[in-house]
């Protein structure tokens, strides 16, 4: 396999079956790219992917449980939202229909299946708190952990801005693939950057290339789900050793910077990178650079472990 080829398959770990895409040489160090709720594999940025190939790695995406490719758990109940927010205020436990530790074990046992014995993570938003728990659960599968625009689930950092909250509780115009895209566009326009807004062409393809990769409402709720009922991972993620680095936008309207700079005061010894006017995207014009910062931490934890 040349630094050129890129293979696309699926196959069942944990129970699931889990899509996945290999890109580059297989003899360089791997990077294991996990992204966010609702947010298929193509959500990386093309140029994101590429330069960490030019760079001599090669890149591991997949698609999370219920979106993209992987398995739709249909059979799996959904409770309702608001019937969950009184639940949990009159302090009642509530079961999601998986756990954000389920979303981690499909991880593993997909390293298991690739025989990966070890990999540098890179998790984004939702991929970032899985990238924390493998970290945390997997230590020895973890070379590096890169964690970017997440959070350490601790319940009292600040929550969603309004604006968001009310775009992403509204339902697209029609269940066409107009309406779906329609939505999807203003949902990335709100969380986007606001010092680096996308183009309408770079959107409208961006936003195609996740549609036609699979979303769905129903897998978007699961998913959601086992965020909120997520326990906090702040006192687990004190005792890593494992290199880390936290990269956050300072306008992040989706996940407060807060929640960035919470996790890196969490990891001993962890690096934080805030960048000035970024929301909760990867802006065209900072991919170089965050490549970069990535390629560099990575770089320094190529060795072997002591």
């Amino acid at each position: 396999m040349n630094s050129g080829t890129k293979l696309d398959d699926s196959i069942n770990v944990n129970g699931v079956d889990i899509a996945y895409q290999l890109h580059g040489n297989p003899l360089h160090p791997t990077l294991l790219l996990i992204h966010g709720l609702s947010t298929p594999l193509t959500g990386w940025p093309s140029a994101m992917i590429q330069q960490f190939v030019a760079s001599g790695y090669q890149v591991l995406l997949l698609d999370n449980r219920d979106v993209g490719r992987s398995e739709q758990l249909d059979d799996l109940p959904i409770p309702s939202v608001p019937w969950v927010m009184l639940k949990l205020k009159m302090g009642r436990s509530i079961k999601p229909p998986y756990q954000l530790e389920d979303m981690m074990q499909d991880v593993v046992s997909l390293l298991d299946a690739l025989e990966l014995s070890e990999v540098h993570v890179v998790g984004a938003s939702m991929g970032g708190m899985i990238a924390q728990l493998l970290a945390i659960h997997h230590p020895q599968r973890v070379r590096s952990l890169t964690s970017i625009m997440s959070t350490t689930g601790y319940k009292k950092l600040p929550s969603i801005e309004k604006d968001i909250r009310e775009t992403l509780m509204q339902k697209p115009a029609s269940a066409d693939y107009q309406g779906r895209m329609d939505y999807h566009i203003k949902k990335w326009k709100v969380i986007g950057s606001p010092d680096y807004p996308s183009s309408d062409t770079y959107l409208s393809e961006y936003v195609d290339s996740m549609l036609q990769r699979g979303i769905t409402a129903k897998g978007t709720m699961r998913q959601f789900l086992a965020i909120m009922l997520a326990e906090s991972r702040q006192d687990a993620l004190a005792r890593l050793t494992i290199p880390s680095l936290v990269i956050h936008g300072d306008r992040d309207g989706l996940v407060n910077v807060a929640g960035g700079k919470a996790t890196a005061e969490a990891i001993p010894d962890a690096k934080l990178k805030i960048y000035s006017g970024m929301g909760h995207d990867f802006p065209v014009e900072l991919i170089p650079n965050i490549v970069d910062d990535i390629v560099a931490h990575v770089n320094t934890n190529l060795g072997e472990r002591a």
